[in-house]
């Protein structure tokens, strides 16, 4: 995936969420850097379908449009089924469907992907397999106890080969997340759960891809990416305000956005 990957995520989410005239469009801007870092190099698959790929859980389904440009720049969606986003009869939802080749797990009931990526490193584990599981959670989602069952579960079971990724941007559809249930201090507590804990930059593509990159698979506790990040990152007007959690663009709003991720570095 070439360097530009954050951009032409971030473009692609704009094109198709305004064609497709939804919303989630904040939280999947703000993951774009984390995707083109996971589809860039650091997750292993040689096709969607290889037995010994890496798994990959997007535990917030609702950023479902940021992975489908991943999946398009890595050549495993065609420009025709990306165009079908949000159609009747598309494999393209708003929140990801297993059917779609690129997709492991159906997502989108918040709290649940973390559980799921914990079951893939287990089964890796009894199947003697190197492959590694890997979950984009979202920090509200650490509002729920299902996500704590999991982070207690894998830390028990010492699933090395788990690697959680928190998209910490501080909001959720309706508040800021420090307001609605607080999780600070948030590294401390998955820490005192028993995992390795990284915080780390979101927007870094570089930073996450070696932080990933040392981390011990084969033995040890699991691992966690604290990823600070920033709500509707690169569109000043959807930068850390709630409504674009689920808002859609006029064509105004539209053209100014693309203008400004066009401007990014």
């Amino acid at each position: 995936m070439p360097a530009t990957a954050s951009k032409q995520i971030r473009r692609i989410i704009l094109e198709q969420s305004k064609r497709a005239n939804v919303g989630h469009i904040g939280s999947a801007l703000c993951v774009a850097d984390i995707f083109a870092a996971l589809y860039g190099n650091v997750l292993q698959a040689k096709t969607p379908k290889d037995p010994e790929r890496d798994r990959f859980v997007l535990s917030k389904g609702h950023a479902a449009l940021a992975l489908y440009a991943a999946l398009f720049l890595k050549g495993w969606l065609s420009e025709k089924e990306l165009n079908t986003f949000h159609g009747d009869g598309s494999l393209l939802g708003v929140h990801p469907e297993h059917a779609l080749p690129g997709v492991d797990f159906a997502t989108g009931s918040l709290g649940h992907g973390l559980s799921l990526a914990a079951g893939a490193a287990l089964a890796a584990r009894l199947q003697k397999s190197p492959r590694r599981a890997f979950a984009l959670l979202s920090d509200a989602e650490c509002n729920e106890g299902s996500v704590w069952e999991a982070i207690m579960f894998a830390a028990h079971r010492k699933l090395s080969n788990l690697i959680a990724i928190v998209d910490l941007n501080g909001q959720q559809a309706l508040g800021y997340t420090e307001q609605v249930l607080s999780l600070t201090p948030l590294a401390a507590r998955w820490r005192a759960f028993g995992w390795d804990v990284h915080e780390v930059d979101g927007h870094d593509v570089e930073m996450l891809r070696a932080t990933i990159a040392g981390l011990d698979t084969a033995a040890g506790p699991p691992h966690v990416l604290v990823a600070r990040t920033t709500f509707g990152k690169g569109v000043s007007f959807m930068e850390g305000q709630i409504k674009w959690h689920y808002w859609p663009m006029s064509d105004a709003e539209y053209h100014q956005a693309l203008q400004e991720v066009e401007a990014m570095p």
